[in-house]
């Protein structure tokens, strides 16, 4: 990626110059905020206030450095600027060395090690679980930690809970359970473990309740990066990868079903009740390594993977394989580099996001693949089916995006700018036009309506 970065720079900084004289009519709203590090992931926290024309909630990030200055986690306040309130000549001016107004630095906590992966606990996200170069996972209550100040030689923050039971690095693959406060994580073990973030605080509660066939958790204190937290064994451990698992994503529905995707081209459906062996196991899902999942909450029979082979796949968990290998309902293929990224939209179930190594974040939408109007007319010609949105604005790897669950339609991203630019990352919250995803008989309506009005103007004038 990085020489690819070198190689084409004249055709990325033409992209981008062409994006960003289109985003006056592409966008509603869009921040631009410059990383002096870059955040490998990007999370939404929750919402703290609501005003007339803006929304202020909690914006979870991270510092990856070079080892000048500790790896830090991030807590910053975000203005959420209202649908059709920003000026469209204003959004589009913005200087891509310069941080954003509407982002503020509100708590750095000091990471033992450098972050690689940040989720927030849905029934609670002020609970946040985060991914390091070590076998642990690290449980922070963001808002009962000391804001620090990240200089060289400074302590590590100390976690408020670590769950232990992996035997080698997990550094990706990371859920939280929508139902229940469980963790799940994948690993270079090639395991998948879950834990009860509870177990902590009532460990007899695993005897009852204890869904896999892990080892039950005792109490007990354990060290990372120099500094002792309260630990919580796993509630279950399941064997059936054969290389690193990348991902792993919750059933919707179900704290005791899961799935998992590895660089053994394999995606696995899980259930706890059933033992520590995989439910369904998808050989060949597809034809490189896995790198993201995810389960489709307003329909649990659909579930999306991204892969090294540029494409994402839409499989039907009621039908998964066809002659021993993945059959996927569809394949989405517009991206030219790997996929990092996937995630449903909360706002319309069909839709959902895809970022990648080549920079671009696609929305796609798979009910209008294969219907007449998607085939010609709204679609350009050359564009995948299912692609009705791409968002250019990041020049590098996109490594992370986050729908807001409180905002809709409103997605933060960022990107690892190291090929580029030589360091840093790029944070943007953006919100595309509601004339680009609304029916279109609503969207003619409205313009309709407001091509009377300028002819009323101009006829008075």
């Amino acid at each position: 990626m990085r020489e690819r970065g070198r190689g084409s720079g004249a055709s990325v900084d033409e992209r981008y110059a062409q994006w960003k004289s289109l985003v006056p009519v592409l966008y509603d709203w869009l921040a631009n905020h410059n990383l002096v590090w870059p955040s490998l992931s990007c999370r939404w926290g929750p919402q703290l206030e609501q005003a007339t024309y803006k929304n202020r909630q909690r914006l979870y990030l991270s510092e990856q450095t070079d080892g000048s200055v500790p790896n830090t986690l991030v807590i910053a306040n975000c203005e959420v600027v209202k649908p059709r309130v920003a000026a469209a000549e204003h959004i589009s001016q913005f200087n891509e060395e310069a941080r954003s107004p509407f982002v503020k630095k509100f708590k750095t906590i000091i990471h033992p090690g450098e972050v690689n992966r940040i989720r927030e606990l849905p029934q609670n996200s002020k609970i946040v679980a985060t991914h390091t170069d070590s076998p642990d996972v690290l449980i922070w209550d963001v808002e009962a930690q000391p804001n620090r100040h990240a200089v060289l030689g400074v302590a590590d923050s100390r976690p408020d809970l670590i769950l232990t039971g992996h035997q080698d690095n997990a550094e990706f693959a990371l859920a939280m359970c929508p139902t229940e406060p469980y963790v799940l994580s994948g690993g270079k073990d090639k395991l998948v473990v879950l834990w009860s973030i509870e177990d902590h605080i009532s460990p007899s509660t695993t005897e009852t309740k204890s869904p896999g066939s892990g080892s039950s958790s005792v109490k007990q204190i354990s060290k990372v990066g120099g500094v002792e937290s309260p630990s919580v064994g796993p509630r279950g451990v399941y064997q059936g990868h054969e290389d690193t698992v990348e991902d792993v994503q919750f059933c919707p529905s179900s704290a005791q079903e899961f799935c998992s995707v590895g660089d053994d081209s394999c995606l696995i459906l899980w259930d706890a009740r059933a033992g520590s062996t995989p439910a369904v196991k998808v050989e060949k899902a597809h034809n490189a390594d896995l790198h993201c999942v995810d389960w489709n909450p307003h329909d649990v029979n659909l579930i999306l993977t991204g892969s090294a082979d540029n494409s994402v796949r839409m499989f039907d968990r009621r039908n998964l394989t066809s002659g021993g290998v993945g059959s996927p309902i569809h394949k989405f293929e517009g991206h030219k580099a790997a996929v990092l990224c996937v995630q449903w939209s909360p706002d319309k179930s069909s839709v959902f996001g895809s970022a990648a190594e080549d920079g671009f974040l696609n929305i796609w939408d798979h009910e209008k693949v294969g219907k007449k109007k998607d085939r010609v007319g709204t679609r350009m010609p050359n564009s995948p089916p299912g692609l009705f949105f791409q968002h250019a604005g990041h020049r590098d790897k996109v490594v992370d995006f986050h729908w807001n669950a409180s905002d809709p339609w409103t997605i933060v991203s960022v990107s690892d700018d190291c090929g580029s630019t030589g360091g840093g990352g790029t944070l943007q919250i953006w919100r595309m036009s509601d004339l680009i995803y609304r029916p279109e008989e609503e969207v003619l309506a409205e313009l309709e309506k407001f091509k009377s009005h300028v002819l009323t103007c101009s006829s008075k004038s």
